[in-house]
């Protein structure tokens, strides 16, 4: 045992069944450093730090914290330890403040009553010291969803840990907010806290992390130094092959218009205008990106279109058929597939098995229903079949969507809304949370409807997604499309400019300007 690790997981092994989530694996970790945990979906990242922060206990295998062996059999045993965990679907109670979901089961007393005032004194003295901006009397349900996440780790610091492991932190925030907790984990390094990253993204790992350990199928591949290797080699051994970072492509003239949007204004859930008299066209055989920053309207957007938020004025048509005020099934009767922003809230149905949720849409069409009867040998198979081609990693179809990684839930999705063949795909963040090897394959689904004469119309807040994937690319500021550009004319510092609201000639100017700038430098 060398005395600079705080954590030694050894010979780690974890089985559900016959199924064999961790196989033993090798993890250390040093005092002070930022180590990432790197592997695909599935890959059993989340099951080793749930053995770790004593959600699940190990089949077999050691766990060692500052040179001692100690059993981890619950999350208050972790804690114990200086070991807490922010998760990536937050453990919080929404109708609490932030200050009653920080002290929950921690509660201060005073006199036999809870001292609320103490516990958000201490709080305020957290966040002012590792820059953590939260307002502790804010009700957890109003916040943002940066700070919920930023009470999330309060929690853990509140308890006393000084090992802190973050689940896909990154997943659901806006790139300020990103750059916002980099710097909270490098200033909690700074003071000799040590953390745990596991992540699917290379270029977060590159920017903060010290060292960092691939696992693959539930074993532990290596541990490397992060700033010896690129990213490149780091995606090659996660996924066990050549990944290509650059999407395929063929130049595809489009086709006729199959969704044609006119004037549309969407209110969003304060009653106020989110999409603000905003027109665009999206033709068969391309895919339109849809770029800017989170907040201008893009999610009211999709909604309206697909039928989950009322239209207060405008006109939407899908194939030539006005389906404005249509329900959501009768607009994807029309031709519409819909991988949603939320893979858990508009997507699955947790609780119910994955045959179920890849039939959601078409349960009620024959050959899956005859004379109103489910044909479930039928379901079986269908799924069984979509499972092999879309690589969701499961045991069977009858487990529950609930069971599956982040990754693999949202492959259920994609397999079930390209299985319909729709005319028009929508696809919102549809890579949100995913590993490179699912990205590239997803990539690849999405360029393969266009080349289908499909028309493909894609949500991202990943800049390099939306200039890659997209033919072109609508930038939405305030409500409203500003510009639409050619995604082969376009960068990165020209978006940028654009989605800050700058209207295009000015930004074709700057973005030229910083261009000749950097060229001379």
């Amino acid at each position: 045992m060398t005395e600079n690790y705080v954590i030694e997981m050894k010979g780690i092994t974890k089985e559900f069944g016959t199924f064999k989530a961790n196989d033993n694996i090798n993890l250390q970790v040093k005092k002070g450093e930022i180590h990432a945990l790197l592997g695909e979906n599935g890959a059993g990242k989340s099951t080793l730090m749930n053995i770790l922060s004593g959600i699940l206990s190990p089949t077999s295998g050691s766990i060692h914290v500052k040179g001692k062996e100690v059993a981890i059999t619950s999350p208050d045993k972790a804690a114990e330890y200086g070991i807490g965990m922010v998760h990536q679907h937050f453990m919080l109670v929404d109708k609490f403040t932030v200050t009653e979901n920080i002290m929950l089961g921690k509660e201060e007393h005073t006199m036999g009553y809870i001292d609320n005032k103490s516990a958000e004194k201490r709080i305020q003295e957290l966040s002012d010291q590792y820059g953590l901006k939260v307002d502790p009397k804010a009700i957890i349900r109003d916040v943002s969803v940066g700070m919920q996440q930023r009470a999330e780790i309060i929690k853990t610091l509140y308890q006393g840990s000084d090992i802190l492991i973050f689940d896909e932190p990154t997943a659901v925030l806006t790139p300020q907010e990103i750059d916002e907790l980099m710097a909270i984990m490098q200033k909690m390094t700074d003071e000799g806290k040590s953390i745990i990253l596991i992540t699917h993204k290379l270029d977060e790992i590159k920017q903060v992390a010290d060292r960092c350990t691939v696992i693959r199928r539930g074993q532990s591949i290596d541990t490397v130094n992060v700033k010896e290797t690129s990213q490149q080699e780091l995606a090659d051994m996660m996924v066990g092959r050549s990944v290509n970072f650059k999407v395929d492509k063929k130049m595809k003239e489009p086709g006729e218009v199959v969704l044609a949007i006119n004037d549309l204004v969407v209110k969003d859930t304060r009653g106020l205008d989110a999409v603000k008299g905003l027109s665009l066209e999206v033709h068969a055989g391309e895919v339109l990106g849809i770029a800017g920053i989170d907040g201008n309207g893009q999610t009211e957007l999709i909604q309206a279109i697909s039928g989950l938020r009322a239209v207060e004025s405008g006109n939407i048509k899908l194939n030539h058929t006005d389906v404005t005020h249509a329900k959501p099934r009768q607009i994807t009767e029309h031709g519409l597939g819909h991988i949603p922003e939320d893979r858990q809230r508009h997507g699955l149905i947790l609780d119910m098995e994955i045959q179920e949720n890849m039939m959601l849409q078409s349960y009620y069409q024959a050959p899956f229903s005859r004379k109103m009867l489910l044909q479930h040998d039928t379901i079986k198979e269908h799924s069984e079949r979509l499972v092999e081609e879309f690589d969701v990693r499961t045991q069977t179809v009858h487990n529950t969507a609930g069971s599956l990684s982040g990754g693999n839930q949202q492959k259920v999705i994609i397999a079930r809304e390209i299985d319909r063949n729709p005319e028009l795909l929508i696809a919102a963040q549809p890579t949100r949370g995913l590993d490179v090897g699912a990205i590239e394959y997803i990539h690849k689904r999405l360029i393969e409807q266009r080349d289908q004469g499909k028309g493909v119309l894609l949500m991202s807040f990943e800049l390099d997604e939306v200039m890659n994937v997209s033919d072109r690319i609508a930038v939405m500021y305030d409500g409203k499309v500003i510009a639409v550009v050619d995604a082969e004319q376009t960068n990165e510092s020209e978006l940028g400019l654009l989605m800050a609201g700058v209207p295009l000639e000015k930004a074709r100017e700057q973005a030229k300007q910083r261009e000749e700038a950097e060229t001379i430098a």
